[in-house]
């Protein structure tokens, strides 16, 4: 298949490429940062809002990594002039209303309420973003995919999460403790994310539907941390201090706290309809937190 990806050079949009160009034709269309044209990849350097080369041609499927703000996706479309044959809108469950006694379904309400700060900038977008991608691809007559991915973890993640405590690990040789953390939340492995976009592509099922991207596993921060120390080598652990902390002081001492940690941040969701539908598998959590920490050792460990 011919392939645009728009953004695809940071960590959910690199793997995918990663993996996709092994067996498609791929464009990458982003503002240039980082080239990914050792992957064998096609590269469009340019913005979203502005025509670029590559523009007018066809393409069997669009996957859209980065689209943030209202307006975003239909000015992509007002520049693709060709014919696409698929539009794949990467949203996050983060759209679905905030209440922690309901496990989300791909039918849930979306958040309409105002939240406050870049978290709610960023939630209010993509859900402005998914009714936008259902609007102006019926008007296109444009197949659309939305995926829904929950915590993403693995390599080449650039934000803080996971790697931010091997780190600590690994050139600390500490780790917190939260005393009081009562949160629980789900990981998705970004190669079964990048999987599961090309189990999406030219499938008919998937055309006008969500799915949650979700592992089964429902983790605490004590059983994360439980893991990640599963996942190091013995060596790393010798003379690790474990810290106990509240969430506050961990807050206050700048010690990570990047997961739900109360019960009320707590937003579960359900991957049964992905599974059902399209076949899409998970990674064990364990299995894939040891490839992630080796990978990020060789970062950390010189």
């Amino acid at each position: 298949m011919k392939l645009l990806v728009i953004g695809g050079s940071y960590f959910y949009g690199r793997v995918f490429v990663m993996e996709a160009a092994k067996e498609h034709g791929i464009t990458v269309w982003n503002r240039g940062t980082y080239s990914m044209e050792a992957f064998g990849v096609r590269q469009i350097t340019g913005d979203r809002h502005e025509r670029a080369a590559g523009c007018g041609e066809d393409y069997d499927a669009v996957i859209d990594f980065c689209a943030y703000a209202p307006g975003d996706v239909r000015d992509t479309l007002r520049l693709l002039t060709g014919k696409i044959g698929q539009y794949v809108f990467i949203s996050t469950v983060d759209v679905y209303e905030r209440d922690a006694s309901v496990v989300k379904k791909e039918d849930t309400p979306f958040e309409e309420r105002p939240i406050a700060g870049e978290a709610g900038a960023y939630i209010a977008g993509k859900v402005a973003l998914e009714q936008e991608t259902a609007e102006v691809c019926r008007e296109r007559g444009i197949p659309y995919t939305v995926l829904r991915p929950a915590i993403l973890y693995g390599p080449y993640n650039y934000a803080p999460r996971e790697s931010a405590y091997i780190q600590m690990i690994l050139q600390n040789h500490v780790l917190p403790r939260f005393t009081d953390a009562q949160g629980q939340f789900q990981f998705v492995y970004v190669k079964d994310a990048a999987q599961a976009i090309l189990k999406c592509l030219g499938e008919e099922k998937a055309c006008g539907q969500a799915y949650n991207l979700c592992q089964d596993q429902i983790l605490t921060y004590e059983s994360f941390f439980e893991a990640l120390k599963r996942a190091a080598q013995p060596e790393d652990l010798e003379g690790l201090a474990e810290v106990p902390l509240t969430v506050e002081q961990a807050v206050s001492q700048g010690v990570p706290v990047p997961f739900p940690a109360t019960a009320a941040e707590t937003h579960l969701c359900d991957n049964a309809k992905g599974k059902a539908q399209l076949g899409i598998s998970y990674t064990e959590f364990e299995e894939g937190m040891r490839r992630t920490y080796r990978a990020f050792r060789n970062v950390y460990v010189q």
